[in-house]
């Protein structure tokens, strides 16, 4: 039995969909009932922050597919650090035997935000005792869909990246990489870094968004500086807001601009371009993007 965390997010429900069609058994973990009845798939009803629900959740786990969104950090706390940790201890008490975690590209000690709390996250699976792997992604290709902060009021694309090109991932490929983790026999032991096929500019991006959603985009590029006072006029921690200005500087110098073949390596398929991404999106998607 396979139990997904994160169900309810863009790669969780793809992967929900892929283990379905596949008739591969698993539970999706919700903290309510509706958002499992909204899935329409096996559930269990738990929270991370709740320590005896993650023990009933796990009971008859073999495999754990760990992933939650992260917070704004409330004074220097992170909160899916707590919980990630939280839920490899239950697995660890229910006996489960694989874990495969969604961390980020460029995990390491020391990184801000994300970076570092999901290198803290990687550090406690591989002492756990488990046998695990870690899929480190690129940027979501969602994330265009979703807003993510990304979009001025006016509709544009706004970002501090210069012309640095990013190889987006489509969520769909994070998922299926999950899936070959979680039911094939090899890829344990190691973080794979998982990405689009192409690293695309934003003003390329914006170009290809205008086609979809039939109205103009423009990519308005900001100072990393000028960035963060915009993140804190709308209530950000200064703090924070620092912090993503120092990950956007990053990405401008070309941080995630490199590409690699996993989602070919683990699917037998290339990954999703930005294009296909597109045109899968439902008319109700792009009216209202």
């Amino acid at each position: 039995m396979i139990l997904i965390t994160g169900a309810t997010g863009s790669i969780g429900r793809h992967l929900v969909r892929r283990l379905t069609a596949e008739a591969i058994p698993f539970r999706a973990l919700v903290r309510r009932a509706e958002q499992g009845d909204e899935l329409g798939c096996p559930y269990v009803v738990g929270d991370f922050d709740d320590p005896s629900s993650l023990d009933s959740a796990f009971a008859g786990v073999a495999k754990l597919f760990l992933n939650s969104a992260g917070a704004v950090p409330a004074a220097g706390e992170q909160p899916m650090v707590r919980q990630q940790l939280a839920a490899i201890e239950a697995a660890r008490r229910a006996g489960v035997r694989r874990i495969v975690k969604v961390s980020v590209w460029r995990a390491r000690e020391g990184g801000k935000l994300a970076e570092g709390a999901h290198w803290h996250i990687e550090q406690a699976l591989a002492k756990s005792g488990i046998d695990w792997a870690v899929l480190q992604p690129s940027g979501f290709m969602q994330n265009f869909l979703t807003g993510a902060g990304s979009f001025t009021e006016d509709g544009d694309l706004i970002g501090a990246y210069g012309d640095a090109r990013v190889s987006y991932v489509d969520c769909q490929d994070i998922a299926a990489c999950a899936a070959v983790l979680l039911t094939g026999s090899h890829g344990t032991g190691r973080a794979h870094v998982v990405t689009g096929p192409e690293a695309l500019t934003h003003t390329e991006i914006a170009a290809k968004l205008s086609a979809a959603f039939g109205r103009p985009v423009r990519y308005v590029d900001l100072p990393p500086r000028q960035f963060a006072d915009r993140l804190i006029a709308q209530g950000v921690p200064a703090g924070f807001a620092a912090d993503v200005a120092a990950l956007y500087a990053e990405v401008a110098a070309g941080a995630l601009a490199a590409t690699t073949t996993t989602v070919a390596d683990f699917t037998g398929r290339p990954a999703r371009t930005f294009d296909e991404f597109l045109a899968d999106l439902p008319a109700s998607a792009t009216r209202t993007a």
